[in-house]
């Protein structure tokens, strides 16, 4: 295969470690570095969940499938994760003994039950039989107590017993009703694990047996489930109880990796691996106790000085300069169009648009396309009140947005109750545009508020993914906008778009022509994408045949990146750099040419092939010149980025950028640049807000 493509899954490994060697900074606070060791694992999770779930199927089809970029069968694949997968964790779980040591100076200790004082002790024992025993369900397997079903992430306590000369295996799931962790008396937080106490006192629960063995265990199930299989066709019902039924089904899936607390016996390892159809090769020692949530929660417990020493400084989204304060958002929007970027920015002039349009006279209706929402969303409200209000309200909710089907089912029941009119997508395409149309009639006629987005209609996400929301009253792109919801309330993928590109019909081949534009310009010609992934086969080969016409292209790709760079006669002028820090790099922007003859696009979608054939996308072009600049800024801090920026290399490896240069962190410029263009909050004058920027901005 080509020597200048990789295969994604080692792709993406790669860009996880990078997440964990945030970890290893010691320009990031403590806590932060645990959360990326948190960030990490669950990252992890969510791949051998999906990902090596999904490898799992495909090698077990009669016919092999392999990789378009690199020729590796499914298998191949699998045992190329399984080798990369053991050294990332162990390097994960010595990252976390650092941090744990690290972090007991600052008075948060993680105590194992045994290295509890008396008084502790003590404590445990009275916790154990009044809170913890009475709601265990221990079992032994024998014939007559068949092996239970293991539920996904789910920590379990398995041991090997004798009696009277015989083995058995028992086994106690870790009550999901109890708490994660215990927090212990006293004035320093100290904490024990939940399943570490009750591994502690496994002799206890099986009286009359010997322990021979015993450890903390979790299964991790494939979750990969698509309502298009056979194997989960749902006859009759609509496609919400359709989804609902998919997703008990999850839980039920084949088992894809064992993580065990501590190392057992070969006896042991095979007597699971055999009831979970699992090799050697699937099954991990995982020494991190902690989840995301967890660390987040001991956050929340810090004092005020902890807080300093152990967190990034506090940073509130801040507001748009571009806005007047309490003057209309419409009004303002018909004079000039206006980029918000998060986190650096709020989200809630956005939010503040569609509360106005509840209450407008002028509104005729709202049209949105829903993929993520909080768990509790202004954005619902303002759409309820709408449709409460008469205002027409359609809203396509993706009921498949990964892991986030059931509230999106639940928010779903909500608008409909309202009055909204629901719509669910297309059986084999995901809806993943991000886009709200505002239709308008006043004494000129009817005009449109068109708001598209890089990221979800998320208020929590907003505060941590770094995104772009492009809200214009352009006559143009609000016709395509109110075409474009047309075509999707009846089921027509192959609209076509003067302004807007749309996937799955028209989307790729506007962006191969983009490309073939710059192409023709030879050495002058200039692309710059930002991206989260970077997958697709034709779009591959068609930067490559840029770069070979001699067309500079620079590439910020957080995640996954399949092309290689810098590879002699394919790649040589393709740069690709990975940003990972304080926020997530999320938004997505395209750049074609420079100067006045620029076309910019900002989008919901990805270089993947999922994106462009297989899903719903939305990209606009930035017509608007402050936005443009704007937009400008940005990719101009990325470019200069030396501290969280890391340059991908020819053979798919990174390294950090700009040594020797002083030091830029695009995030901390960001956030310095919202701070010094807001206006200054009540009370405070716009000097003090900028004084205490030198105390804030690490």
């Amino acid at each position: 295969m080509a020597n200048y493509m990789q295969n994604r899954e080692l792709s993406w490994l790669r860009f996880n470690e990078r997440v964990l060697m945030e970890a290893l900074d010691e320009q990031v606070p403590l806590l932060e570095r645990l959360k990326f060791v948190s960030i990490f694992t669950s990252n992890l999770d969510e791949f051998f969940m999906i990902r090596v779930g999904s490898l799992q199927d495909l090698a077990m089809v009669k016919d092999p499938v392999v990789d378009d970029k690199t020729g590796m069968t499914a298998q191949e694949q699998l045992d190329a994760i399984y080798n990369a997968v053991r050294p990332l964790m162990a390097e994960r779980d010595d990252i976390f003994e650092q941090l744990r040591q690290q972090l007991a100076a600052y008075g948060i200790v993680m105590v194992h039950p045994r290295e509890a004082d008396k008084a502790e002790q003590k404590y445990l024992r009275q916790y154990f039989q009044t809170e913890i025993d009475p709601i265990l369900s221990p079992q032994i397997i024998d014939s007559h107590h068949p092996f239970p079903h293991l539920i996904n992430k789910v920590q379990h306590i398995g041991a090997l017993l004798q009696d009277k000369g015989k083995t058995v295996f028992a086994v106690i799931p870790v009550p999901q009703s109890l708490p994660e962790v215990l927090y212990l008396p006293g004035t320093e937080q100290r904490l024990v694990s939940t399943a570490e106490l009750i591994l502690q006192q496994v002799e206890r629960v099986f009286k009359g047996y010997e322990v021979a063995e015993k450890t903390i265990f979790c299964v991790t199930r494939n979750a990969d489930i698509t309502p298009g299989d056979d194997a989960f066709e749902v006859e009759g019902g609509d496609f919400r109880s359709q989804m609902k039924k998919l997703l008990k089904q999850r839980t039920k899936l084949a088992a894809v990796r064992l993580e065990l607390g501590s190392q057992i016996s070969n006896r042991f390892g095979q007597y699971l691996c055999d009831r979970l159809q699992l090799t050697k090769k699937q099954m991990y020692v995982s020494l991190f106790p902690l989840s995301l949530k967890l660390v987040c929660s001991l956050a929340e417990r810090l004092s005020p000085v902890q807080r300093e020493q152990l967190l990034y400084p506090e940073f509130v989204p801040q507001a748009t300069a571009a806005l007047i304060p309490g003057e209309s958002i419409f009004k303002q929007i018909q004079r000039k169009d206006v980029l918000l970027h998060y986190p650096y920015e709020s989200m809630d002039p956005f939010l503040q648009m569609l509360r106005e349009a509840a209450v407008d006279p002028a509104v005729l209706s709202i049209k949105i396309t829903i993929y993520r929402l909080a768990r509790q969303a202004k954005l619902v409200e303002y759409l309820c009140a709408a449709a409460e209000n008469g205002k027409d309200v359609t809203a396509l909710i993706e009921l498949r947005a990964r892991f986030d089907e059931q509230n999106n089912i639940d928010w779903s029941q909500r608008l409909e109750e309202a009055g909204c009119r629901i719509l669910y997508g297309f059986d084999s395409y995901k809806v993943h545009s991000k886009i709200c149309l505002i239709t308008r009639r006043d004494r000129s006629g009817v005009s449109y508020v068109t708001q598209v987005g890089t990221g979800n209609y998320n208020e929590n996400t907003a505060k941590q993914y770094t995104d772009l929301s492009y809200i214009t009253a352009d006559p143009e792109i609000g016709a395509d906008g109110a075409a474009f919801f047309k075509d999707l309330a009846i089921g027509n993928l192959e609209g076509e778009y003067r302004w807007l590109l749309a996937s799955p019909h028209t989307m790729k081949t506007k962006l191969m022509a983009l490309i073939d534009e710059e192409i023709a310009k030879g050495i002058h010609g200039r692309i710059f994408l930002k991206l989260n992934s970077v997958t697709d086969l034709e779009l591959i080969q068609k930067l490559r045949e840029a770069s070979q016409a001699g067309v500079h292209i620079d590439m910020v790709v957080r995640g996954i990146c399949c092309i290689l760079p810098q590879v002699e006669g394919e790649t040589e002028n393709i740069q690709v750099t990975s940003i990972v820090g304080r926020y997530l790099e999320h938004s997505r922007i395209y750049c074609f040419g420079t100067g006045t003859g620029e076309k910019m696009y900002i989008s919901s979608a990805d270089f993947m092939t999922r994106n462009m054939n297989r899903r719903v996308e939305i990209a606009s072009p930035i017509r608007s010149k402050q936005a443009r600049e704007q937009i400008h800024r940005i990719i101009e801090l990325e470019r200069q980025d030396n501290t969280k920026a890391r340059a991908m290399r020819s053979d798919g490896t990174y390294r950090r950028t700009g040594a020797g240069r002083a030091p830029v962190n695009c995030h901390d410029a960001l956030m310095q640049d919202a701070l010094k263009a807001a206006p200054a909050s009540p009370g405070k004058s716009k000097q003090s807000l900028l004084q205490k920027l030198k105390g804030w901005i690490r």
